[in-house]
């Protein structure tokens, strides 16, 4: 059986695929709460930039009420408009992107603020199963959930115009 642990380590895209689509669906319901996230790593462009960023999960207010870019500390949480990062560039120089933070760098995020949900769940099909899915209310990406155990789901981001599925975990706070 593949751990957290294992999967916070890494695991080829091919395994992460065969991952997720053997796990059971979640409900929108399920999903309500705070999670604190981690990524996957699988060769995604992306891999390291949102650990890299400071972000610590999401938040599922209510099924149309969502934070999907949670960063700070227990205590000191604020939503990051997702709109005003920019995904695409990230996805496409993602590994030339360098993986060293500047000084003070993670506080940029904090101009990005927004006390607005930038995103909703809904249940939806992908990859063979019917399951919670966020979808993001600007941006062009769909977060689809698959239970790992009852206070852990993989992520998988589908992003328009990205050939690569990124995975990530989310846990329950």
């Amino acid at each position: 059986m593949t751990t957290t642990a294992d999967l916070r380590s890494g695991i080829s895209s091919i395994a992460a695929h065969e991952l997720f689509d053997s796990l059971p669906p979640v409900t929108v319901d399920e999903m309500i709460g705070r999670w604190h996230g981690s990524e996957v790593p699988t060769g995604h462009p992306m891999d390291g930039l949102l650990a890299l960023s400071g972000w610590y999960g999401k938040e599922f207010i209510d099924a149309d009420h969502v934070h999907p870019l949670l960063f700070g500390t227990p205590g000191k949480f604020y939503a990051v408009n997702p709109k005003l990062i920019p995904m695409r560039t990230l996805n496409r120089a993602g590994a030339a992107f360098p993986r060293v933070m500047p000084p003070g760098g993670r506080s940029a995020f904090r101009a990005l603020r927004t006390r607005k949900p930038r995103a909703r769940l809904r249940t939806l099909d992908f990859r063979g199963a019917t399951s919670a899915a966020m979808v993001y209310d600007d941006i062009p990406v769909i977060d689809h959930f698959r239970r790992l155990d009852e206070n852990t789901v993989l992520g998988a981001m589908d992003q328009r115009g990205s050939e690569q599925t990124y995975y990530f975990l989310l846990e329950r706070d």
